[in-house]
């Protein structure tokens, strides 16, 4: 039991002895002005700069305003003018009788496609069961034939449009006529391509 008491006063010792030295080096540090030292290290000169604030640039100028509007005044009232109307006396009417006939219409017929031109449908078309409706303008010579043609509205499928022109380019027609005598006439026809 003895060694624990030692032990404990020893530690009491070594503290007492390290708040003596603190105490005996800070009055040492007050009476020889070590405080007033530090203080004027600390005192140093401060170096000040004068920062320029920066501007926000200014705002953009706001637009014109929009010019106003110019409404056209209604036009002037014009009022309608005032008409008499007066009954004229009816004079007797005249009749003349002629013999002279008045000259006939001219009389006009059309140019008519032989029946037997029936297009073929094309091999590849039908294997892909391609069909539709092709619509073609064309021009008939005095003698029955075809001069040109044109796909006015297509089947969807270009060798449908392209057997339909050959097939009519094929075709024989008698032509138009007026007053018995064959005419240059211009035709639509339409080839409905369709399965069974």
């Amino acid at each position: 039991m003895s060694y624990a008491v030692q032990k404990d006063s020893s530690r009491r010792l070594a503290g007492l002895a390290v708040v003596i030295t603190l105490h005996a080096a800070l009055i040492y540090a007050l009476v020889h002005g070590l405080a007033r030292q530090i203080v004027e290290v600390i005192r140093q000169p401060l170096e000040t700069k004068i920062i320029e604030e920066i501007k926000a640039p200014p705002p953009d100028k706001p637009p014109p305003p929009p010019p106003p509007k110019l409404v056209m005044p209604p036009p002037p009232y014009i009022p309608p003018p005032e008409v008499q109307v007066q009954l004229a006396v009816s004079a007797p009417t005249i009749t003349a009788v002629t013999n002279v006939k008045p000259p006939a219409e001219s009389i006009r017929t059309e140019a008519v496609r032989d029946p037997d031109c029936i297009p073929e449908y094309p091999p590849g078309a039908r294997r892909a069961n391609e069909t539709g409706t092709v619509q073609l303008s064309y021009l008939i010579d005095v003698d029955g034939k075809v001069l040109e043609s044109k796909i006015d509205r297509s089947s969807g499928y270009r060798r449908l449009d392209e057997a339909a022109k050959t097939a009519l380019a094929l075709c024989k027609f008698t032509p138009a006529t007026v007053e018995g005598r064959p005419v240059r006439s211009r035709k639509k026809v339409n080839y409905v391509w369709k399965l069974e």
